[in-house]
């Protein structure tokens, strides 16, 4: 994930400067050439170095895509496999970026719990999970399909959990300003089904994170303004709402929910705080 996240930002020469951080040093240099290479052929403006983490102190935003090593048995809320494996590798890390001044984006699945867990060793505040925004993007896509129109003209979030508790808004969905009918089971089926298809094809999903993440570096860093549907704090929670930036600035911006929509809501939070509990537990906080 970190590869396609990093050959993204390196095409769309969105950074001046990208260091590349990786717990495998082989892959740290080999990677780093590969996206030079990408760099000159594309004529991109980045300059991309093999770096440690002490050197993410000095940058504007980390993106973490860190993955440890295991197997996946989960049969239901697959994102959620990983949670055990991939939170004492986030602690290290969020231990090592104690004092970062900077923007935090997590990759990590599974997100809300990872997002969460690295706002509570790091204590960082301006920490956003990459997820509901591509849950948002797919539904615009699939009900554009259903309503015979361009994607643009669809406007509409997932909220909740990047997950099996995605909640869609379908009451403030609306195609040219207009209100429409959501097939909301339909759309839920394939929101769920859409990574799957992903998986079987080409092994892990890698484009659409990394897109989601280029798009949320452009809002976060001040460079665009718009929403993103991220996960942030919601009550002793992380889980995904949309964030307007305006100059780089977020606040939340939920929009009306009925009271099935806050019931989803409420129930992924609910399961989120219950998940939060089952991770191993909190390395010792250090006074900074």
């Amino acid at each position: 994930m970190g590869q396609s996240v990093a050959t993204s930002l390196v095409a769309a020469a969105l950074p001046g400067r990208l260091l590349v951080v990786s717990r495998q040093p082989a892959q740290v240099h080999g990677l780093t050439a590969d996206l030079q290479d990408l760099a000159q052929a594309a004529r991109s403006r980045t300059r991309i170095e093999a770096a440690d983490v002490a050197d993410l102190h000095a940058s504007d935003a980390v993106v973490i895509a860190l993955r440890s090593d295991f197997k996946n048995t989960a049969v239901r809320d697959l994102r959620r496999g990983g949670a055990a494996a991939n939170a004492p590798a986030l602690d290290a890390l969020a231990r090592e970026l104690r004092g970062y001044g900077g923007t935090v984006l997590v990759v990590t699945n599974p997100v809300d719990l990872m997002a969460r867990r690295f706002a509570d060793v790091s204590g960082r505040v301006r920490v956003f999970g990459i997820g509901s925004n591509l849950d948002s993007a797919r539904y615009r896509l699939l009900l554009a399909r259903y309503a015979r129109v361009s994607p643009d003209r669809v406007h509409g979030h997932v909220i909740g959990e990047h997950g099996d508790r995605a909640v869609v808004c379908a009451s403030t969905t609306t195609v040219d300003s207009h209100p429409v009918a959501v097939p909301v089971r339909t759309v839920l089926d394939e929101l769920h089904q859409r990574p799957a298809l992903i998986r079987s094809g080409i092994g892990r999903t890698r484009c659409g994170p990394a897109g989601a993440v280029l798009s949320t570096l452009r809002k976060a860093l001040g460079l665009v303004d718009g929403v993103e549907e991220l996960s942030v704090p919601y009550g002793d929670v992380f889980l995904g709402i949309p964030m307007r930036f305006t100059g780089g600035s977020a606040t939340p911006c939920l929009p009306p929910l009925t009271r099935s929509e806050r019931l989803g809501l409420d129930s992924a939070a609910g399961s989120l705080r219950d998940a939060y509990t089952l991770l191993p537990a909190l390395p010792e906080r250090i006074a900074t």
